[in-house]
């Protein structure tokens, strides 16, 4: 039955600014009104809804405001430059700074590179790509540079 997840919204403060920033990450307005713009994410399969509302103001947690969206693994090296190119400054996220990610999450026995920065109203960002499914030992979070040279991974 379930085919995916279609749709994740976040809460901003000022619409218009909050769509300058989502275009400048290649996203496509799909459908707008005066509180609210969605965005594709993946053409017909994901969206995006951004609604201008007071609950902006709820303290961050992961729960309630942040998206991960996926990107292919060989695009994750060059990622922290694309976010600079677009004037998008990578944050620290688990005590990882820029110069250490992206990171590679420990969810054991999955494996998964991420790289976080916040929109303009501080809901999380990420950018994560699965590096394996079938991890045999536990390790500690690292920076995918050290996942690289410890265990041999491709890109």
């Amino acid at each position: 039955m379930i085919k995916g997840l279609y749709e994740a919204h976040l809460p901003v403060s000022n619409l218009e600014k909050s769509i300058e920033f989502y275009q400048k990450l290649d996203l496509e307005i799909a459908f707008r009104e005066e509180k609210l713009a969605f965005f594709w994410i993946k053409k017909g399969e994901s969206w995006l809804g951004l609604w201008e509302t007071e609950q902006v103001h709820i303290p961050y947690h992961a729960s309630v405001r942040h998206i991960a969206l996926h990107i292919e693994g060989e695009d994750m090296d060059s990622a922290k430059d694309w976010l600079k190119e677009r004037g998008i400054q990578v944050r620290t996220a688990f005590g990882f700074g820029e110069d250490r990610q992206p990171l590679v999450l420990p969810n054991s026995p999955q494996a998964h590179a991420a790289l976080y920065f916040s929109d303009p109203d501080g809901n999380s960002i990420e950018l994560i790509s699965p590096l394996s499914h079938n991890v045999k030992e536990n390790f500690k979070m690292m920076s995918l540079k050290e996942w690289k040279e410890t265990k041999k991974m491709p890109f």
